[in-house]
């Protein structure tokens, strides 16, 4: 990411400063879209793993954004993922996904606690939004 300026980013090769972006530790937000199609704005933690093109989620598969992503059908659900440190901003946009999978859901939970540097509280509940990235976005 270049000093001030906006632009798109490869999702599967993006440059050293984007990726590093993605590895600080910074709240992110994740937007899906309710039945009605108005914007659902949350605090989410998120992790990017670029050589998949995927961004990971960890949630309770009872909330909100996993009822959005699931009434999107087997397509997955147009959403976003956005993280912000001042000037500097990026987003991730793509198809989302809610797997239960005791496999991903142990991954995602693996990658949460890399960037996060806590272990997630157990959560038997607890299934993965995972996001096949489309686009990417930066500015910093």
């Amino acid at each position: 990411m270049t000093a001030m300026t906006s632009h798109s980013v490869d999702p599967g090769t993006p440059d050293e400063p984007y990726l590093a972006f993605w590895r600080e530790r910074h709240l992110c937000t994740l937007t899906t879209l309710r039945p009605d199609g108005s914007p659902h704005v949350v605090p989410v933690g998120v992790t990017y793993d670029p050589e998949a093109r995927l961004a990971r989620v960890i949630t309770n598969g009872a909330s909100a954004k996993v009822s959005h992503v699931r009434a999107a059908g087997p397509g997955g659900a147009r959403v976003a993922v956005c993280q912000v440190d001042g000037r500097r901003w990026a987003t991730l946009e793509g198809r989302a996904r809610v797997h239960g999978d005791a496999d991903r859901v142990a991954e995602a939970e693996r990658r949460y606690a890399e960037r996060y540097h806590r272990v997630p509280p157990e959560n038997p509940s607890r299934v993965v939004i995972e996001i096949e990235v489309e686009r990417a976005l930066g500015h910093g």
